[in-house]
């Protein structure tokens, strides 16, 4: 039986609702299920578990030692994140076992970083989206006297530099999105391999009801993107619709930072969820699921998860053009406000676009999506 390496920096067996952890879980036991799949990672603390295959949690590093590897990251013109994710004693166990494995799977770009010297098995890279393309924008929404406006600025040019190597580094890389794939240069785009976001199974929880009152918005608000998204609904769209409608909330799930979560408490209409593993009674009396971002690259997972409870999903045109017309897209806030209040009140309007959204994840379940994961094992050999 062929054996795999399994590289990825967050613990997929984490109790909490988040896409790349999710996803790395899925992988992980469609692997196991036809190789040998080792699996390493960080963690809170270091556990060590051999069954039929080893599971080697690496504890992360501390404050201070994610400082010190963020700068020596910097010196080494690698993406300076990296630092948050490294830990010398999971780089030294992949340099002394990696011959022992026939395909080595760096799960998201930050795994990159143990890549062995010397290792001449196959690899794959899962970097999902061209987050180069993200940090461009994201600086452009800061304001240059921020320092987060010069770290996203030098960040940029370090992942685009980190991409291009990897494009010629690796055997076969793996994107979510078509159109950014359409962006790879000629050279390479043999080596990529399309595998989109996913989901676990539909529910469908969506009823319409003029007495829905929830806008649902899923993300970590840890990823400046998604925190600029919440405050900018809650600054610009929230306060005209709760002149129309008194009783409307605004829902949020996922992690968030203590010190936001503190400032979007003090809004009464702001309900904060956080993390959860299991988010399905979170969905009744819900209006729709917003992804209003302004700086997106690839395909956003929420959207995706939204379809699966068949919520109508309303997105800006940053992060609309991955889901054709199956979503509601907005140019402006009058619009915004002006579908929201569609949704609340139509209930046509409202079971058309939860009808689209059933439709288009259909195509997306996770049973249908993971034999790539299998054909691109078996054709690695």
């Amino acid at each position: 039986m062929k054996k795999i390496l399994f590289i990825t920096t967050r613990d997929p067996y984490a109790k909490r609702f988040s896409g790349d952890i999710l996803r790395s879980r899925r992988i992980i036991k469609l692997l196991r299920n036809n190789y040998a799949v080792d699996v390493l990672f960080l963690g809170k603390k270091e556990k060590f578990l051999k069954k039929k295959n080893i599971t080697f949690c690496f504890k992360s590093p501390n404050f201070l030692s994610k400082l010190y590897y963020c700068l020596v990251s910097f010196l080494k013109l690698q993406p300076i994140q990296f630092g948050l994710f490294y830990s010398s004693k999971l780089k030294k166990y992949v340099q002394q076992n990696a011959k022992k494995y026939d395909v080595i799977f760096f799960h998201t770009n930050r795994s990159v970083q143990y890549l062995p010297d010397t290792y001449e098995g196959k690899t794959i890279l899962e970097m999902g989206d061209l987050y180069s393309k993200n940090y461009s924008q994201t600086y452009k929404h800061v304001s240059i006297l921020s320092p987060l406006f010069y770290y996203y600025l030098v960040e940029s040019f370090l992942i685009k530099k980190f991409e291009n190597n990897s494009l010629s580094t690796f055997k076969n890389i793996i994107l979510f999105s078509k159109k950014e794939i359409s962006q790879i240069k000629r050279q390479f785009k043999k080596k990529i391999i399309h595998i989109p976001e996913s989901v676990n199974e539909i529910k469908m929880k969506y009823i319409f009801s003029k007495n829905n009152y929830k806008i649902l918005f899923i993300g970590n608000l840890g990823y400046l993107p998604n925190k600029l998204a919440c405050k900018d609904f809650l600054k610009r769209i929230l306060p005209h619709l709760s002149l129309k409608f008194p009783e409307i909330e605004f829902h949020i799930i996922g992690h968030i930072p203590a010190i936001d979560k503190f400032i979007l408490s003090l809004n009464p209409k702001v309900k904060i969820i956080g993390q959860k593993k299991k988010i399905d009674k979170y969905m009744k009396k819900t209006i729709c699921g917003l992804a209003n971002l302004k700086i997106a690259s690839g395909v956003q997972g929420k959207v995706l998860t939204y379809m699966s409870f068949g919520l109508p999903a309303i997105c800006s045109d940053k992060v609309s053009p991955n889901f054709g017309s199956a979503t509601i897209q907005y140019k402006d806030d009058k619009e915004l406000i002006k579908k929201i209040t569609n949704l609340k009140l139509n209930k046509f309007k409202s079971e058309l676009f939860a009808k689209k959204s059933r439709n288009y994840i259909k195509n997306f379940l996770w049973s249908k999506i993971g034999t790539n994961y299998i054909r691109l094992i078996n054709n690695s050999f």
